[in-house]
């Protein structure tokens, strides 16, 4: 990582900018170097140049285009040595009349190999001058563009059968890509390498020029390949339950027995579906009813129970999971979950608060239900900004007291820090509780993780559960309040719709079924922050930074944030969320919806003209966007009963019918969108006297009772029943019987007799 002088940056003044040309570029003209002036100005004192090139009063030695970007991840780059472009078309322009190849180089702010790669290469002088006097250099932050991500790491995969960040590729003028890969080490022999960067380069160079056409063949040959990949071909059917079990019995087949998820390494939360297979689960046959309290069990599928609970147990006890500040990191590099990488971010935790939520749901496991408090105590302390909005991410290295950059240094600890911390009679249960052995197991330093329950570890050390949990909780207060002592890893503070959208889902959710209004007023917060600052003359935008809203949104950011609406709806049962949501789906519908053969492009119609446009189906590390609109138009239909969105479902899934009967695991958030189709939905509706909503708690309580994934829940008064049912027909017409709170369950719009007492409904609630 490049290093950074802190107090020779505050040291330099902000006027005091001077332009040095990158070596082996030519100078900028006179209205850029402008613009870099007025940029460095607005930045103010307190803006440090990422870089080793300082000049005596502290300012960097090159600055480049990226200063006028917005983005954290580009502004790391804005002062290497490398003459960067931001994507557009005076890149592409300039290689053309160049007649030069172009290397775009896709990262993010809190990439440790980004960071690796910038330092040895980026950096190096060497490297840029022959960068900057053969190529037209570019840079995306793959958070602000998923469809150029998306676009050249099919590439890249096409060409290496792997991927990953950064991602490096060479591409024609014509923005066609002929050659790429991943990280790079600087130079032959480096790091095992045979081959260096500056090889590379050099070799790509020579096929550019070449007169065989090589490239320009190799270009066409990829972009096709592209343009293949990316397609789909619709069925003639929508999915059926057999595709549930096929994916329930790779699942199976691909478990860990030992340490949960799925086996190998390195190990991601989202490789095993916890969602899907909850619901799974509860609709498996033979279903044994239970009491209220107790979760609905399976005679036949008790390995699947199994498998969540395991998982869930094993990724909260391992090193993944932050057991000082709350959170999960971002993988386990290994199969136990012990040794993460180190970077945090918005979406995991968001999506991982739900699942956690609803397993606590499922089984009533009060360690799930802590996990998700804690996930939610984090985000609120560490990821929230002054405005109500959610911050992008946090980095995995951070500054040692030696002054080095080092993945998880501030994340670990020592035997002797925590007795420095602690005292030693608090560090001696901490140690055990722990497994802060003899040995260290990260870098000379300890990752806190547990392996065995807190009732073991409490018998081991001959006290109670309850005074074990004590000294734990007091701890954890003790070294977090220490460990922000240390320098604190960078953090991405841009703001991106669907990730903020993820994140009010999994506030709104926990706020409603742990009934804490805490959480729901948290994610309305955030919601106001994106409808006012993020949607602008009824379009929506991708990212937020430096008071300025950018770049045009993609099919995630709606369909992401529509499903947040529909959740606050349902938190808040205030009816101008689900109007919102109706309001985005039209938008979503114009601009982004194949009207021919069903789903949703990535990007809208009036969007830049890429070389392929997709249509998103697989998950990555966050859920396919075409899963979450197809769940989303079936939670609508249940809520409007317009069969039109029911179509647009149907016709969504029948788009992705073929990739969902081939690998329906790679696909497995639309999975909950088939099993909703397939279900009996309940449609809920809770009417309480005029004026009295207190009055339904009893109800509402019975029913947070219950895990029923596949419904719609409507809370109003008598009053306002009329105005709900112009949106929600089924709530018209229905009255709080005896002046008492009144449940109406109902299937299809077929409604069972309605209910104010407690047993008749959760005999109704029952599956």
């Amino acid at each position: 990582m490049a290093n950074t002088s802190a107090s020779k940056a505050a040291a330099g003044s902000a006027s005091s900018f001077s332009y040095l040309p990158q070596p082996g570029a030519q100078s900028y003209d006179k209205d850029l170097i402008r613009k870099l002036q007025k940029a460095r100005k607005l930045r103010g004192q307190t803006y440090q140049p990422r870089t080793r090139h300082l000049q005596p009063d502290g300012w960097a030695k090159y600055t480049n285009r990226l200063l006028l970007e917005s983005s954290p991840y580009l502004l790391q780059h804005a002062h290497n040595p490398v003459n960067w472009y931001p994507w557009g078309d005076e890149a592409f322009e300039t290689a053309r009349q160049n007649n030069r190849p172009v290397f775009l180089s896709v990262g993010y702010a809190t990439c440790h190999w980004c960071h690796v790669m910038e330092e040895e290469s980026f950096e190096d002088e060497e490297i840029a001058r022959y960068l900057n006097e053969n190529f037209i250099c570019v840079k995306v932050d793959r958070e602000e563009r998923p469809d150029i991500d998306s676009i050249y790491m099919t590439a890249v995969q096409a060409l290496t059968g792997r991927g990953g960040w950064p991602m490096s590729v060479w591409l024609t003028p014509e923005r066609k890509p002929f050659y790429g890969g991943t990280y790079f080490p600087p130079r032959d022999g480096d790091r095992g390498a045979g081959i260096g960067f500056l090889t590379i380069l050099e070799k790509l160079n020579q096929s550019f020029h070449a007169p065989d056409r090589r490239v320009e063949n190799a270009g066409l040959q990829i972009t096709e390949a592209i343009q293949k990949i990316m397609e789909t071909k619709p069925g003639r059917q929508v999915p059926g339950k057999e595709i549930l079990q096929n994916a329930a019995t790779y699942y199976r087949q691909s478990y860990d027995r030992q340490f949960g998820g799925l086996a190998g390494a390195p190990k991601f939360p989202s490789s095993l579906p916890v969602r899907f297979l909850l619901r799974y689960y509860r609709q498996a046959p033979d279903k044994i009813k239970q009491d209220k309290s107790t979760p609905v069990k399976s005679t036949n599928d008790k390995n699947i129970l199994e498998m969540i609970e395991n998982s869930l147990a094993k990724m909260s006890g391992g090193g993944m999971y932050d057991h000082v500040g709350g959170g999960f990191h971002r993988y386990s590099t290994d199969a136990q979950w012990l040794v993460p990488h180190f970077e945090k971010m918005l979406y995991d935790n968001a999506l991982l608060a739900v699942a956690y939520l609803e397993a606590w749901q499922a089984t009533r496991n009060d360690e799930f239900k802590r996990v998700v408090k804690e996930i939610l105590k984090y985000v609120s302390r560490d990821m929230t900004s002054p405005d109500g909005a959610f911050y992008s991410a946090t980095d995995a290295d951070s500054l040692t007291p030696e002054g080095h950059m080092e993945e998880g240094w501030y994340f670990t600890w020592t035997p002797e820090e925590l007795d420095a911390v602690l005292g030693k009679d608090r560090a001696k249960i901490i140690d055990k509780y722990y497994c802060v052995g003899t040995a260290p197991n990260f870098e000379g330093r300890h990752i806190l993780h547990t392996e065995k329950t807190a009732d073991e570890t409490a018998a081991a050390l001959h006290i109670t559960n309850k005074e074990l949990i004590a000294v734990v909780d007091e701890s954890r207060e003790l070294l977090y309040a220490e460990r922000n002592k240390r320098p604190v890893p960078l953090r991405d503070e841009k703001i991106l719709t669907s990730w903020n959208a993820l994140m009010i889902s999994a506030y709104a959710r926990a706020g409603f079924s742990l009934n804490d209004p805490d959480y729901i007023d948290q994610a309305v917060g955030a919601a106001n922050f994106i409808m006012e600052h993020l949607y602008i003359d009824n379009r929506l935008y991708r990212s937020y930074k430096d008071n300025k809203a950018r770049h045009n949104a993609y099919l995630d950011d709606y369909a992401f944030l529509i499903a947040a609406l529909i959740d606050l709806y349902e938190a808040t049962h205030d009816i101008a969320w689900l109007e919102k949501a109706l309001e985005l789906d039209d938008v979503l519908k114009k601009f982004y919806e194949d009207k021919e053969a069903g789903g949703f492009f990535m990007t809208s119609t009036d969007h830049e003209n890429l070389i392929a446009r997709e249509k998103p189906y697989y998950d990555s590390a966050i859920p396919s966007g075409n899963a979450v609109a197809a769940l989303n138009l079936l939670r609508l239909h249940a809520f409007t009963t317009d069969y039109r969105y029911k179509q647009r479902a149907e016709k969504t899934l029948k788009s992705f019918s073929e990739r969902l009967n081939a690998n329906p695991a790679a696909l497995s958030e639309m999975l909950l969108a088939i099993d909703y189709l397939l279900d009996d939905p309940k449609e809920i509706i809770l009417i309480t006297p005029a004026g009295k909503p207190e009055a339904g708690d009893f109800l509402m309580k019975e029913f947070r009772n219950h895990f029923i994934p596949n419904r719609i829940l409507v809370k109003t008064d008598e009053t306002q029943a009329a105005e709900h049912a112009q949106i929600i027909p089924l709530a018209g017409g229905k009255k709080a019987i005896n002046g008492k709170a009144t449940a109406y369950v109902c299937e299809n719009g077929t409604c069972a007799l309605p209910k104010n007492d407690l047993e008749g409904f959760a005999a109704q609630l029952a599956p």
